[in-house]
């Protein structure tokens, strides 16, 4: 599977007292873990979320390598720069492919806070369709247009792969990574994983469409657009309140994960 980067020694910064900023994004990070564990999303000790850090610095947090999901806290989140350089002192290691493909996403796309990459069975089975995903559903059509494509080269552990990844990303907030799985790149962790959450569930309802072997229906492309821009505004502005409900929902059973 993927290997991590050793981070210690001269690979380690100082890091300044913690803003009550990062404090909370730490919190909300960990959040996000914690539900994506929930939706079954995770996948043994692998797939990662990150967050910028808001300053100058472009430091990002990350999840400890070798910790579940549910494990995630909001103080064991790795701090690290865009080298790879832990910042901090923190015992864990970061998965290295995870390194390639967020730091790839955070030095070249200043407008995004969040990345989510995954490897779901919806998201690997989408990522093996040439058709990709087909706006048949409501959800689908949420994020028509809005979906880049890279292919497959490996264990992403190439640094020179990030250049490839960013170049196919583009400007668009979700990928499907060729035979791999998903991406996600959100403005904030909250529109993060929302898009997400749309995504994985519009392939899941294309892949139970296409196992019925009956003529798929479409839907008129007037309408398919219009359903379109209305996803891409944040479903009329209520992305961050859909989040903030799935965090209240997380809140009602535990709260470890601000420790």
């Amino acid at each position: 599977m993927q290997t991590s980067v050793a981070m210690g020694g001269e690979r380690r910064l100082a890091n300044a007292p913690m803003s009550e900023e990062e404090r909370e994004l730490r919190i909300e990070l960990a959040a996000c873990y914690r539900l994506a564990q929930r939706n079954g999303w995770d996948e043994l000790i692998y797939n990662h979320i990150s967050a910028h850090v808001p300053g100058p610095e472009h430091h990002f947090l990350i999840n400890p390598f070798g910790l579940a999901f549910e494990e995630v806290t909001a103080s064991n989140l790795v701090k690290i720069d865009l080298e790879g350089r832990t910042i901090g002192d923190s015992p864990y290691p970061v998965n290295a492919a995870g390194f390639t493909i967020h730091s790839a996403v955070h030095a070249a796309r200043p407008d995004v806070g969040c990345v989510i990459h995954l490897h779901t069975e919806a998201g690997m089975a989408l990522s093996m369709l040439d058709c990709g995903l087909r706006p048949l559903s409501q959800t689908a059509m949420f994020l028509d247009g809005q979906i880049a494509f890279h292919d497959y080269e490996g264990v992403a552990l190439d640094l020179g792969e990030r250049e490839r990844l960013v170049r196919d990303l583009g400007d668009k907030p979700a990928m499907i990574l060729r035979n791999h799985g998903t991406l996600v790149a959100g403005r904030t962790i909250g529109h993060a994983y929302v898009t997400m959450f749309l995504l994985e569930k519009a392939a899941r309802a294309q892949l139970q469409a296409m196992s019925c072997n009956s003529r798929l229906v479409e839907a008129a492309p007037t309408a398919v657009g219009i359903t379109a821009q209305f996803g891409k505004s944040g479903a009329g502005g209520t992305v961050e309140h859909a989040w903030r409900a799935m965090v209240r929902r997380l809140d009602r059973e535990d709260t470890s994960y601000k420790n």
